[in-house]
């Protein structure tokens, strides 16, 4: 398994289950979903823009600590739990993804901790 490394950043909030943050394997990082939380595991407060925000803050924190970046993303999945919700998380998730990766997005009944977002992704490794 020493092709496979565990990342852990201390500026998203840690794991609270068996899972890692990311994981570095074959020249990718898979980062876990993300919900809108301060990196103390703390609930983040507001509208879907200011949760959407803090979601992709802690991916591109994950993704940097681990010697990549956000524009290294090459695939992200959104989880919402209203399509409603839609528009207003999109316009921040286009802030961050300038290069538009391929992406797909589901509504879903739930979403840990009674959160409205979740975003997980994969980046290519390396600040390229």
């Amino acid at each position: 398994m020493s092709d496979i490394k565990h990342i852990s950043s201390q500026r998203a909030a840690q794991p609270v289950a068996p899972y890692s943050q990311a994981i570095a394997a074959a020249g990718q990082i898979f980062v876990s979903g993300q919900i809108p939380t301060d990196a103390q595991g703390n609930l983040v407060e507001g509208s879907i823009a200011d949760k959407t925000k803090a979601c992709c803050e802690a991916l591109k924190n994950i993704l940097e600590d681990a010697g990549s970046g956000i524009h290294r993303v090459v695939k992200t999945t959104v989880f919402i739990t209203t399509m409603d919700n839609f528009a207003e998380m999109n316009g921040v998730y286009g802030e961050y993804f300038k290069q538009k990766p391929a992406r797909s997005c589901v509504a879903v009944k739930e979403l840990p901790k009674g959160v409205p977002v979740e975003i997980e992704c994969v980046a290519l490794q390396g600040s390229g």
